[in-house]
């Protein structure tokens, strides 16, 4: 069990974004819970455990999917040939023996939370976001007959993962910055957080993905400020859409979501909707 400490969480935001990164040590990440219990059970049994079997666990958790393709990059570094893109790709590279060795003890996010209950709401509030943006990027990808579907919905799924540690390095900062936007429903994210953080969190993650060598195509559709291809574009309506259903779907920002996803998709206004609730479930 990972037990906070009054050091443990950054109270004051550093000044620069060489600062913050500093600030972000990804071997001693936390992960989900859930991803802590089953990688367990599976250890157990790790003779019966394939690649695929595994990815099913790691690719549901944008904090471990960091972790693993950042410790892919690190065994890669300075050869050629192409990134692993994937989990299931870096699984089968790794092993399943190797991979149990480097990740066998996990801190779990719930432990480090628990004495920050309305961080940990948090942070379940933007991981929900993220696994459904990740879903309708897949669905978007899929019926676009992409070849790249995986490394789309891994791309939306990592796509905030900045302010997933936020909540778990600086959850005070990250409490003051939701509360300045349920003040300011108006306030633009990244100016509260030049405001809060001195720093765009999108900046914070950039550097981060480029610090730990992650795959380029993965860097390149996560970039919020690139969105120059149909892959980056299905990435961030993925977000939008995900963001402005968040509590339903009468957001009044979704028709004008709807019409360009309707237009990446080459689809009417009524399909794109059916669409949409389809891949969202009941």
């Amino acid at each position: 069990m990972l037990t906070a400490t009054p050091s443990t969480f950054i109270t004051r935001a550093p000044r620069d974004l060489a600062g913050w990164a500093a600030c972000v040590d990804l071997d001693t990440l936390p992960v989900l819970g859930g991803t802590v219990d089953t990688l367990t059970e599976l250890r157990l049994n790790e003779d019966a455990v394939d690649a695929h079997l595994l990815a099913e666990t790691v690719a549901g958790d944008p904090l471990m999917t960091l972790k693993l393709l950042a410790h892919i990059a690190r065994l890669r570094r300075g050869r050629e040939g192409s990134d692993i893109e994937t989990v299931t790709e870096a699984l089968v590279m790794l092993g399943i023996p190797p991979f149990f060795n480097a990740f066998g003890d996990q801190a779990a996010v719930e432990d480090l939370l628990q004495d920050q209950p309305e961080a940990l709401v948090g942070f379940h509030r933007v991981l929900r976001r993220a696994r459904r943006a990740a879903n309708f990027a897949i669905g978007f990808a899929v019926h676009r007959m992409d070849h790249d579907s995986t490394v789309i919905h891994e791309a939306a799924l990592l796509h905030d993962f900045a302010e997933l540690l936020l909540w778990l390095r600086a959850p005070t900062l990250a409490l003051q910055i939701a509360a300045r936007q349920a003040a300011e429903p108006a306030l633009r994210s990244a100016q509260v957080q030049r405001e809060v953080l001195n720093i765009e969190l999108a900046d914070l993650q950039h550097t981060l993905m480029q610090s730990w060598r992650l795959p380029d195509l993965l860097v390149r559709i996560t970039d919020q400020h690139h969105v120059d291809t149909a892959q980056a574009r299905n990435v961030l309506l993925a977000i939008r859409v995900a963001r402005h259903s968040a509590h339903g779907w009468d957001n009044p920002a979704l028709p004008d979501d709807v019409a360009a996803v309707a237009d990446l998709l080459n689809l009417g206004i009524e399909p794109t909707w059916r669409l949409l609730r389809d891949i969202d479930g009941p």
